[in-house]
């Protein structure tokens, strides 16, 4: 749940930016300097306002923050994701990984959704769909520590009547005893738990399902998809319906995307929709809009009212969009294809987070040194991008991790060059890094690619996920990783399997 959740409160309008943007990426604002003895002075004023008369002094002060986060007024001014073309955005959010890790889910707590389904009314696949979307399952919770982001929050920059009301409940809730104060982390913004809601959402809808007397949406399963189903449940979804549907539009055919301008199905059907795969439209909704995130040329939906419910978790249609997206490939329980029937409108279509890593893995091993190979397009990874487009004079160097760079960076459609991961007989190839530091030793590591790594750094070796050390993915190419020494040096570690 972002910030865009819920309220009126809208901080960006992330349906047109997730639309619309551009896919070149806004610089990062440096991180502002904050005056802590401002900071201070706020807390105690606020200490003493309407919106914290409910939180005793003790508590206020327990957890009040010895100094301010720039990092969050950062985060604030850049958010790079509403920058992102849908294809973009769906690709890295609704990929096979996620799919299969919400099949797995789905087996796991069967029982508990049975439960949910039956006390809400609300599709259990729905509620995955959410809790992928949100946090991975609950591999992703966020670090930040809650107190010390809102209270920046509050007292710094836009937005800070909202920011202080989400302050004095997150202060409540650990009040309360809901909420150990150690688990009072999340986003920047203050989302937080297994399925990510902002401490006023909290407040209003938090279930304990599990009857142990807390609300613990960190650290119980069947409390947060409760939660988010109770949420669901009170924004008006409606059981039994579908979110809605891929559908074709007839040719010629022209309307407005607007899924809020509803219909009854029979009017579509007398439109000339149908189905994505040409099937006749069903009548399980009892009215639908029209959705064209990218115009008519890309995939068509006709969504009604549950769909809406998804979009009031955050203010978005693409968010609303990968929820029932990949709510409908886990019911469907197959991984193996995860594009709708019709074609996004690009030549470059989005990449998913296994291709991510591979960009990742490539770029470090084209010595450029963009951190940690996580799959997450970032900063440094984009900057790399850039650099890496920039000495082959490919134009434009926006640093976009797409289909195109995949194949680029993996050595496939580049036969003059060698590949990064080997030639086509599988032997590894002599390649020198870009830009390489001059003290560094990567081009004679790199040249060095048949020398197996020393057993003390083998432990700091990256593992694929979802790979074991004894197999890891791609065996066949030969990755390395860039690890600094205590003394500076750099040294590129082998991580496969040595084939």
């Amino acid at each position: 749940m972002r910030l865009t959740h819920l309220t009126t409160f809208s901080l960006l309008s992330a349906a047109i930016g997730l639309s619309l943007a551009s896919t070149a990426q806004a610089a990062r604002p440096e991180a502002p300097n904050l005056s802590n003895a401002e900071m201070q002075q706020c807390l105690s004023s606020l200490k003493n306002s309407s919106q914290f008369r409910g939180i005793s002094d003790s508590t206020f002060e327990r957890y009040r923050p010895s100094e301010p986060d720039p990092s969050v007024i950062q985060s604030l001014n850049y958010q790079p994701e509403f920058q992102k073309d849908i294809w973009d955005y769906l690709s890295a959010l609704v990929d096979s990984e996620r799919v299969d890790d919400g099949i797995r889910a789905k087996q796991q707590w069967a029982e508990t959704l049975r439960q949910i389904e039956a006390r809400y009314g609300v599709k259990a696949e729905h509620v995955l769909g959410v809790w992928g979307v949100e946090s991975n399952f609950g591999q992703t919770l966020g670090k930040k520590p809650l107190f010390e982001s809102l209270a920046t929050l509050s007292c710094f920059d836009r937005r800070q009547s909202y920011f202080r009301g989400e302050y004095a409940n997150a202060l409540k809730i650990v009040e309360d005893g809901d909420i150990a104060p150690n688990d009072m982390t999340g986003s920047w913004a203050g989302a937080f738990g297994q399925t990510q809601f902002m401490p006023s959402t909290f407040l209003e809808l938090a279930v304990d399902f599990d009857g142990d007397g807390r609300r613990d949406l960190v650290n119980s399963v069947p409390d947060a998809l409760a939660s988010t189903a109770n949420f669901l449940d009170k924004r008006g979804y409606r059981s039994g319906e579908p979110w809605g549907y891929e559908v074709k539009l007839p040719s010629g055919f022209w309307a407005a995307s607007n899924r809020k301008d509803k219909k009854s199905i029979s009017h579509w059907r007398d439109q000339g929709l149908t189905l994505a795969n040409g099937s006749p439209l069903p009548y399980d909704l009892s009215s639908a809009g029209l959705l064209l995130p990218a115009g008519k040329d890309g995939p068509a939906f006709l969504v009604g009212k549950n769909f809406d419910t998804f979009y009031s978790y955050n203010a978005s249609e693409s968010y609303a969009l990968a929820i029932a997206h990949l709510s409908d490939l886990i019911t469907k329980g197959d991984s193996s294809k995860t594009d709708f029937i019709t074609a996004w409108p690009t030549d470059d279509p989005g990449i998913s987070r296994q291709q991510a890593r591979d960009i990742q893995q490539g770029l470090l091993n084209a010595g450029y040194d963009i951190g940690e190979v996580d799959g997450i397009i970032g900063d440094n990874t984009r900057t790399a991008i850039q650099q890496y487009q920039s000495s082959r004079n490919i134009l434009p160097a926006d640093g976009r991790a797409g289909q195109k760079f995949y194949a680029l960076i993996a050595g496939h459609g580049i036969p003059s060059r060698p590949s990064l991961y080997g030639n086509q007989n599988g032997q590894a190839s002599s390649i020198q890094p870009l830009n390489p530091a001059p003290a560094d030793r990567m081009g004679q590591l790199i040249q060095q690619q048949t020398t197996e790594p020393s057993p003390s750094s083998s432990q700091n070796t990256y593992q694929p996920a979802n790979q074991s050390s004894a197999q890891p993915s791609n065996s066949g190419r030969v990755r390395y990783r860039r690890v600094t020494g205590a003394d500076g040096v750099v040294n590129l570690v082998r991580v496969d399997d040595g084939s």
